[in-house]
């Protein structure tokens, strides 16, 4: 399994984990990974860190851990059983289709690890600024697709796009 933390300004870290994610698991990523991260990237206090409502995200001991950080780092929360909005599915289906078109295909864990990590760091520069800017787009067509009534100008400026 792998873990990664990637921003509209840089790609950061993919980070191999031996063994499934937990919340302990995940504890141990967010203070060495996450915060050095959004400190050195985000050094402007501006950016914000979004994860999905996954299991070891959610758990206690990450929720408090962010909680206790909120100064230092701005989550975004995603409500519970939300539609996903998160670009990571997107970035993803990329790297997968880069390591399928490798040559060879990866045969071992450790060559599809080498295989996805090699495939991570030649994303181009300003790679994720496409799928970052087009987050108001998807919130607003997904407020649309619900029936939702909200203010979409607010929507915009919460995610600091201008309609």
């Amino acid at each position: 399994m792998v873990w990664d933390v990637s921003s509209w300004r840089d790609m950061g870290l993919l980070i191999h984990l031996e063994t499934t994610l937990t919340g302990d698991r995940y504890l141990s990523i967010l203070p060495d990974h996450l915060h050095s991260f959004m400190s050195i990237v985000h050094s402007d206090g501006l950016g914000q860190f979004q994860q999905d409502n996954a299991t070891p995200h959610a758990s206690r001991v990450a929720t408090k851990w962010l909680q206790e950080h909120s100064s230092d780092i701005r989550h975004f929360h995603w409500p519970p059983k939300s539609p996903e909005m998160n670009i990571i599915e997107d970035i993803w289906d990329v790297l997968l289709h880069a390591v399928e078109k490798g040559s060879p295909l990866p045969r071992t864990p450790m060559d599809l690890l080498t295989a996805l990590q090699d495939s991570w760091c030649e994303f181009p520069s300003g790679y994720l600024q496409t799928p970052v800017e087009s987050m108001p787009h998807r919130f607003a067509s997904l407020c649309v697709l619900m029936g939702a009534r909200h203010d979409i100008k607010k929507v915009y400026q919460f995610f600091g796009s201008s309609v």
